[in-house]
């Protein structure tokens, strides 16, 4: 699936990215660190993998969307 890096905080490697329909989803740093990043700007598209269903989707993973 793919997003939009909304927030990042480098100190605890927490953040959040919109979904494609402006939905807010917030990441842990397990999943930024899943992604091997070193730093994410917002507003670079990103690529995630999830588990579950809104309300309680998770993000598992974190990456660059390459094309």
């Amino acid at each position: 699936m793919q997003a939009t890096s909304f927030t990042y905080d480098p100190e605890t490697r927490t953040g959040s990215v919109l979904l494609d329909d402006g939905t807010p989803v917030d990441f842990d740093a397990p999943a930024f660190d899943a992604g091997g990043l070193r730093l994410l700007r917002p507003g670079q598209r990103v690529r995630i993998e999830t588990e579950g269903e809104a309300p309680a989707l998770r993000i598992t993973l974190v990456t660059l969307q390459t094309l």
